[in-house]
């Protein structure tokens, strides 16, 4: 049996006082009108699981008004296991334990996945780059041990470089030190990275043929450095990304920023052979990042050995009938769920008879 979030509760967070929900180990449905605390609920799910949270608030923004204090609790059980996680809250700063232990928020990565679907996913394909970038990142992060502090160690070794060619006068040497840095790191950043997507992408084809009919779609690794990747190990990225970094020099001292490096990679997507950015329909970029996240579930029971948490934050109001279907279909599959709606008539009876109906009354 997977781990599963048996209850959390929350104080003084957002807009509750005090208040506990259980969930269901399959589909729990929060239903209620706008504004009434449903995604304020899935995103205290999002903090006690990957320890940050899709709206990136200043932890004052978490309290409820007037409050000091706050605190997110839950009880996460399965495979013979009790894990108590709780996230406490000040005006300045956010605190985390597990079992009574304090612990960094890095440290809540890998205990039990989850997996975000919001409204703001559905840019995934026409927005910046750096929103790809970041959904696989943080997919990997919460995969593999050690893959976010590559991630971190790396972008801190840009801002570093960044701030350096900012400065009057450069000394050459010391550029050759910051190339050699940044090369390293990046070699490293793009083994984690690749590996990952040459998972993931064939699922990601593989499901969006499934819902969208038999349209083939592509995904690509788009490396800003012009590497064959395929075709080189570790040390053969390190000297092609430090060769092109030092070709790049005049550039970046001009522009005092890094412009080569995973930081300025991208992911796209071709269906039919043709540009999705360019070409797709906007049923066809919301069947590109439905299939991406129904991969990312997918995948994350082959790499962890367990299913992660599904949160779908009122998604199904924003997908057609036959996408809905899909998502349901697949949360039908067994990974727990839990989703926010203000209409239960997106769902079938049969699937709902199967659901824990949550209502916020606000």
């Amino acid at each position: 049996m997977s781990l599963r979030i048996q209850r959390i509760r929350l104080t003084n967070f957002r807009n509750f006082s005090d208040a506990e929900v259980t969930l269901a180990s399959g589909m729990t449905v929060l239903v209620g009108h706008n504004a009434v605390g449903k995604t304020n609920t899935i995103e205290a799910l999002q903090l006690l699981t990957t320890g940050t949270s899709f709206r990136h608030p200043r932890s004052s923004e978490l309290l409820r008004i007037g409050a000091d204090t706050g605190r997110i609790e839950s009880r996460i059980e399965g495979d013979g296991r009790v894990l108590d996680v709780c996230c406490t809250i000040t005006t300045s700063r956010r605190t985390f334990s597990k079992n009574g232990k304090t612990c960094k928020a890095a440290d809540l990565l890998g205990t039990l996945m989850s997996i975000l679907f919001c409204p703001d996913d559905l840019s995934f394909v026409k927005g910046s780059a750096r929103i790809r970038r970041e959904e696989l990142d943080g997919f990997g992060s919460q995969a593999h041990p050690g893959y976010n502090r590559v991630v971190k160690t790396y972008l801190r070794s840009v801002e570093q470089r960044n701030s350096f060619l900012k400065e009057p006068d450069i000394d050459p040497s010391l550029l050759d030190a910051w190339d050699e840095s940044i090369a390293t790191g990046a070699a490293v950043l793009l083994g984690h990275r690749l590996s990952l997507f040459h998972k993931l992408a064939p699922i990601v084809s593989r499901i969006y043929s499934e819902i969208a009919s038999g349209e083939t779609l592509e995904c690509r690794y788009v490396c800003s450095a012009g590497c064959d990747f395929e075709q080189m190990n570790k040390e053969e990225l390190r000297e092609h990304l430090w060769t092109k970094l030092h070709e790049g020099r005049s550039d970046d001292i001009r522009r005092q920023q890094t412009l080569i490096g995973p930081h300025r990679d991208d992911i796209a997507f071709l269906i039919q052979g043709k540009d999705a950015r360019a070409f797709a329909s906007q049923g066809q970029q919301r069947s590109i990042v439905l299939a991406w996240k129904m991969a990312e579930v997918e995948l994350a029971q082959t790499l962890v050995g367990q299913k992660p948490l599904l949160l779908l934050d009122d998604v199904m109001s924003e997908l057609d009938e036959t996408r809905r279907a899909a998502m349901c279909t697949f949360i039908e599959t067994g990974v727990q769920t839990v989703l926010t709606t203000t209409n239960l008539g997106y769902f079938s009876p049969s699937l709902l008879d199967q659901a824990k109906v949550v209502t916020f009354d606000g």
